[in-house]
């Protein structure tokens, strides 16, 4: 399993305006996934994150959510997802796994292996809905991440902190 450390690493924040063609790259990787770790999958292979979402600009990075049992025995996953690419990286650890693809100076997909019985899983799900229910909503989540990603372009921590209010009063 390759490793990698995020700091230092980092692309820069760089919000697109929303592409047709962001489901069927999901839905290419998910058949991949599918393949590689279906045995591991007990709650679904979602798309989530702002490219989930029709009409809302985003990082062009497809955010790919994988419903495990437990952390411990998704350890299994590591190597399978090697195989496709992924490398992992120690991001809140003892909620999910995280991976990006292909590296950290250019990342194509986010992938998440959360237990199914976390409220980490569940506010993904959740939050995704929402914006997809609520274009109003999701035109003010638009709004915001223009305005951290033109305050923190180089700081990914700062763009996602800024985030959160605005994603917990809609959870």
């Amino acid at each position: 399993m390759r490793w990698l450390r995020l700091m230092g690493a980092d692309e820069g924040i760089r919000l697109a305006s929303y592409d047709g063609s962001w489901p069927e790259r999901f839905e290419e990787e998910r058949v991949a996934l599918e393949g590689a770790v279906g045995e591991w999958v007990v709650g679904g292979i979602h798309h989530v994150g702002s490219t989930a979402v029709p009409g809302l600009a985003a990082k062009p990075i497809i955010d790919i959510l994988v419903g495990v049992s437990d952390l411990e025995s998704s350890r299994a996953c590591f190597d399978p997802l090697a195989q496709l690419d992924y490398l992992c990286a120690p991001y809140l650890p003892e909620q999910m796994h995280w991976f990006c693809k292909p590296d950290p100076a250019h990342r194509t997909h986010h992938l998440h292996l959360i237990p199914v019985d976390s409220q980490r899983y569940r506010d993904e799900l959740a939050f995704r809905d929402e914006l997809r229910g609520d274009p109003a909503l999701a035109e003010s989540y638009a709004a915001l991440k223009r305005e951290l990603a033109q305050a923190h372009p180089h700081d990914r921590e700062a763009y996602t902190d800024g985030k959160s209010t605005f994603i917990s009063r809609c959870l």
